[in-house]
């Protein structure tokens, strides 16, 4: 029997003191919030910060755990995290055509791909305080 094989991934909904919403724009999905694969030996929140500073050049602060979204045909357990900026310069980079903040209606009206847009909203919505705990 072969060990079943899943990918982690993480992102970050990010926010600016103007309550602006970070996306990136990649090649095949269009705008969308920063993250990607957690790798071996990291966290989940480490991922979501590492992501965000690869894929659009800035810093976070995680301010909290949004829930975890499954594609269960592909496998991946996607998890997400608010978050909030606190520094350097959105760019594009290697995994990025563009970066920039956006107001949040306009940000909402550019992320098309599968259910990003809802899991945005649902980050966004005011929210117990879930457990995240890292071991």
């Amino acid at each position: 029997m072969n060990p079943p094989k899943h990918i982690v991934s993480a992102a970050a909904v990010v926010l600016n003191d103007h309550n602006e919403i970070l996306l990136i724009k990649g090649p095949e999905r269009g705008w969308e919030m920063p993250g990607g694969q957690v790798e071996e030996g990291e966290s989940l929140t480490q991922a979501a910060i590492r992501e965000t500073k690869e894929e659009a050049g800035v810093d976070i602060e995680i301010i909290r755990f949004c829930g975890i979204f499954q594609n269960v045909g592909e496998s991946i357990c996607n998890t997400l995290f608010l978050a909030r900026y606190i520094g350097g310069e959105p760019v594009p980079t290697n995994e990025s055509l563009e970066t920039g903040f956006f107001p949040i209606e306009e940000a909402l009206s550019m992320v098309t791909f599968m259910n990003f847009r809802e899991r945005i909203e649902a980050c966004l919505k005011p929210a117990p305080e879930l457990a995240c705990v890292e071991f």
